[in-house]
């Protein structure tokens, strides 16, 4: 059967590590690559990390119905999960994983219903999140102060994901995350 995995969590949850342990550990998983307008950053990719497209372009796919969720997140900055990105990978026989945020994971939870499960991984504390974020060095002190308000918000909507992982010591969330994979991969409908 045709399976989807979503991931979502505030920034700094540990969510992207995660979903980097599951791909290693299961062959059964492929990553969905998000359609994006912003530039790549650093050492990213184009159809490895994102899929780098136009404003333009990204506005005729909307128009198309081509996607499954997309998102303004800010300005011009759009994400977006393609259709033809999820055939891709049901076509090779393998489950969707997915690594987005909050309102994306709820977005594709209600599109694909029973065949999906949503894993919201959560940070032990807004402090620690804070105290991540920081030590990541990726983010000015505003720029944190704004993803930390963010986070309390996303908090408040983890009721709306079928498990909630508290990722407070890394061992511990992958071996729970693992072993959330294997009973819905394995558990036929």
């Amino acid at each position: 059967m045709e399976k989807v995995i979503i991931f979502s969590a505030p920034s700094g949850s540990g969510k992207t590590t995660l979903v980097q342990h599951c791909l290693a550990q299961f062959d059964f998983l492929e990553f969905s690559i998000s359609c994006t307008t912003r530039l790549a950053r650093g050492n990213e990719v184009d159809g490895k990390d994102y899929y780098f497209i136009s404003i333009e372009d990204f506005k005729k796919k909307i128009s198309e119905n081509a996607f499954v969720e997309y998102e303004e997140v800010y300005k011009d900055k759009y994400y977006g999960t393609l259709k033809s990105e999820v055939e891709r990978i049901w076509t090779l026989g393998k489950t969707v994983i997915f690594d987005v945020d909050v309102k994306g994971g709820i977005a594709l939870k209600k599109y694909f219903g029973e065949k999906a499960l949503s894993i919201f991984i959560q940070p032990p504390s807004i402090e620690e999140l804070e105290k991540r974020l920081i030590n990541r060095g990726t983010d000015d002190a505003e720029t944190i102060k704004i993803r930390v308000a963010k986070a309390e918000h996303e908090l408040t909507f983890q009721k709306e994901f079928d498990k909630n992982i508290i990722n407070s010591d890394l061992a511990v969330a992958k071996k729970e995350t693992e072993e959330t994979i294997k009973k819905f991969n394995f558990n036929t409908h």
